[in-house]
């Protein structure tokens, strides 16, 4: 019975491995050590999986702060008297919103590839790092629904 559920477990795992594109052995397979050009090629792997986050974590963050920054100028300038046109296909507010949108999409969507692309790091490579850049596209994502909310009220 137990022969039958480790070969199932290695069916699944199979299954798994070939949907992610993997070809390496399945994960329950006795490994050999690494040696130090395989193991390094891991940690030069992982480290451009956290360079790519972060570029996607700097394009995020400056159109979320650029949205932001549009939508307060023109509250500024509204709140001073100083009218614009009030006629308009796409006013400040909607701009500025579509902008702070777009970031906090897009780096949930590249952080999502980035876990992805780590889970499958890690499938290989069982002693790979934790992401601290994971973690700051969290804060960020969250600082930009912050943004949306403010915008989106009016604060």
């Amino acid at each position: 019975m137990m022969a039958e559920i480790s070969e199932t477990e290695n069916r699944l795992f199979g299954l798994i491995r070939s949907w992610l594109g993997m070809t390496a052995p399945i994960p329950h397979a006795a490994k050999a050590p690494m040696d130090r050009n395989t193991r390094l090629s891991f940690e030069r792997t992982f480290l451009a999986h956290e360079r790519t986050l972060m570029a996607w974590i700097r394009t995020s963050s400056s159109l979320i702060t650029f949205g932001f920054s549009i939508y307060k100028f023109f509250e500024l300038e509204q709140s001073a008297g100083k009218g614009f046109m009030t006629v308009q296909t796409v006013g400040p507010r909607d701009f500025s919103m579509m902008l702070i949108i777009i970031g906090v999409v897009a780096l949930v969507v590249a952080t999502l590839q980035h876990r992805r692309q780590l889970r499958i790091l890690k499938m290989e490579y069982e002693n790979a790092p934790a992401s601290t850049a994971g973690l700051l596209a969290g804060l960020i994502s969250a600082m930009g629904l912050l943004a949306v909310v403010a915008v989106f009220f009016r604060l």
